[in-house]
């Protein structure tokens, strides 16, 4: 029987396709250091990829991406919808591999800077037709347990309520529309490592989803929300993080990562990280375009007790700035561009020219995110424009509509490895080709 259920037991495991490393484990708690593959929805890995989508198609999701992500921190820092307000992304950017539950079920969840709570799809499950992989049964995991209405983390989850036995229930309602409702519960939470054996997380606390709203698509089976609360899988792995983005535009790109744990790789510049209702606020003081600094009153990135401020975020491929900023920008890239190549009015977006990125932006000096600290994320052409079309490039540093809010969003942090030290409240990036991270 042992040797039947461990043929099942590597099976299952050869089923994932991320690959994992661990630098060092422990028995019985955390391991120090979670390598695993973050798969982009537009690489050939993901399971959104579609051979036939055009320049077109993929300009379009980016841009229809990035707005409702702004609506969505639009209607969570002003507090103008629900409480605890979070989004699935219509057009989810990250993904990541994982089972839960012994014998372990795979998931492929949205990775999500923006929220806190892990959360799969449960049995019973009302709008589970059509998962393209088995639905996690509480019945029939031997590791599964509900929480309890008194232990502290029922007060972190989302909408948390008592039900008639004392279990906490928590529902995770989402700007969009969809939400999950379940119990919240613990759970093993395992990876694959690339020796093909496995490490494994005792008690992880997520979300047990039995009522999931409209979120239908059988592809994706929840959201791993990498916020900074107590709930988050996040603080029971230590409190760092890190991940590595290369180009965003390479389908075949295979390197991107998410290291989870004390281990995560923290080198390059440093800067300051505030947490403000689970989101990751940095203080950004200036933008360049070559040598030129731009004349921005650095109060214009300030966060207010009420509003304002610059989120890092995984979620927006572009990245969003307050209209003085972005006025400036839009100046500067204008004053290099007219007269040398032909501006497209009425285009997707507010500023785009005609030509290609990889052809008519050789040489356009690199745009500059001065942050606190000396600390400066400096941004290539493919990271400050998008292809619209075939023969229009638009920029992708847009003006806010939100009061004072900027969002650095995921064509900004591609080529760097982003490191979260939550609990040093420090924001560490590298620019590197996060092929040699790999193991």
């Amino acid at each position: 029987m042992a040797s039947a259920h461990a043929l099942v037991h590597s099976l299952l495991f050869l089923v994932l396709k991320n690959r994992l490393s661990l630098a060092a484990t422990t028995n019985g708690s955390s391991p120090r250091r979670i390598v695993t593959r973050l798969i982009h929805r537009d690489s050939l890995l993901s399971p959104y990829y579609n051979p036939n989508h055009t320049i077109t198609n993929r300009a379009t999701r980016i841009l229809q991406s990035s707005t409702a992500r702004l609506a969505y921190f639009e209607a969570k820092v002003l507090e103008t919808s629900v409480h605890q307000l979070n989004l699935i992304p219509s057009f989810p950017e990250l993904f990541v591999n994982f089972s839960l539950g012994h014998p372990p079920v795979r998931q492929l969840a949205v990775m999500d800077t923006g929220s806190n709570l892990l959360w799969v799809r449960c049995a019973p499950c009302r709008n589970c037709r059509g998962q393209a992989t088995p639905v996690l049964d509480p019945l029939r995991s031997s590791t599964y347990s509900s929480v309890s209405c008194r232990t502290p983390y029922c007060s972190y989850a989302p909408g948390s309520k008592c039900d008639r036995s004392d279990w906490c229930i928590y529902n995770q309602t989402y700007y969009d529309g969809p939400s999950s409702r379940g119990v919240l519960a613990k759970d093993q939470l395992t990876f694959e490592t690339q020796d093909d054996g496995a490490i494994t997380v005792p008690d992880v606390v997520f979300g047990c989803g039995h009522e999931n709203g409209k979120f239908r698509d059988g592809r994706v089976t929840g959201i791993l929300g990498l916020g900074a609360r107590m709930i988050s899988l996040v603080s029971r792995l230590g409190s760092r993080f890190s991940y590595c983005i290369g180009n965003l535009m390479d389908p075949s790109y295979e390197y991107n990562h998410l290291i989870l744990g004390e281990g995560a790789i923290f080198q390059g510049y440093s800067t300051p990280l505030e947490v403000v209702q689970g989101l990751y606020y940095v203080t950004l003081e200036g933008i360049s375009i070559g040598p030129k600094r731009l004349d921005i009153d650095r109060n214009a990135f300030r966060r207010t007790r009420r509003h304002g401020g610059v989120v890092m975020d995984s979620g927006s491929p572009m990245t969003w700035l307050v209209e003085k900023a972005a006025r400036a920008v839009h100046g500067e890239v204008r004053s290099l561009m007219d007269g040398v190549l032909e501006r497209v009015p009425n285009g997707p977006s507010s500023l785009c020219y005609r030509g290609t990125v990889g052809r008519d932006l050789v040489g356009f000096p690199a745009t500059t995110l001065h942050f606190a600290g000396g600390a400066d994320l400096g941004l290539e052409a493919a990271s400050v424009f998008y292809q619209a079309k075939d023969d229009v490039f638009c920029i992708a540093l847009a003006r806010s509509d939100v009061e004072g809010l900027s969002i650095i969003g995921l064509m900004a942090q591609q080529y760097y490895n982003m490191a979260y030290d939550v609990a040093g409240k420090k924001l560490s990036f590298q620019r590197i080709d996060c092929a040699l991270l790999d193991e």
